[in-house]
């Protein structure tokens, strides 16, 4: 009876070991991950904190919120729809962190998109690389 309970010990707490060897061997070897997900409490979206090299490397870029004749107006490559045809938008506030935000739109001409609500004009919102902060927000092709 004995061995058996050491072993109830043992193989959780090897498997723990190997899997805080492998992250540190892959960090060591490709360095850090390049995005952090934090859950924000109460909401279903999460904070995305990204590492430099890789916002560099998906070449992410930001645009501000507009306001013409009181409506809001984005560009469209900032605009992502989800499973359910809600529309996003990726907002920026503050360096490396991103934070998705629900948005109505009430037109798109191809170019522009005219929001009947959306984050306040001055927020800037990603133009290039919302996909992939997608991506890490939902987990897909992450580890």
């Amino acid at each position: 009876m004995v061995r058996r309970r050491t072993w109830l010990v043992v193989v959780p707490l090897a498997a723990a070991l190997a899997a805080a060897c492998s992250k540190a061997a892959t960090e060591e070897a490709y360095g850090p991950e390049p995005a952090h997900v934090e859950p924000i409490e109460g909401s279903e979206v999460a904070r995305i904190r990204l590492e430099e090299y890789a916002a560099e490397r998906i070449d992410l870029r930001t645009a501000p919120v507009e306001e013409e004749g009181g409506r809001l107006v984005v560009p469209s490559a900032a605009l992502l729809v989800d499973p359910e045809g809600r529309f996003w938008v990726y907002t920026n506030p503050e360096p490396l962190v991103f934070v998705r935000h629900e948005v109505r739109v009430i037109s798109d001409d191809g170019g522009r998109a005219i929001l009947a609500e959306g984050p306040p004009a001055g927020t800037r919102v990603v133009v290039v690389g919302a996909q992939e902060l997608w991506g890490a927000e939902s987990g897909v092709g992450g580890h």
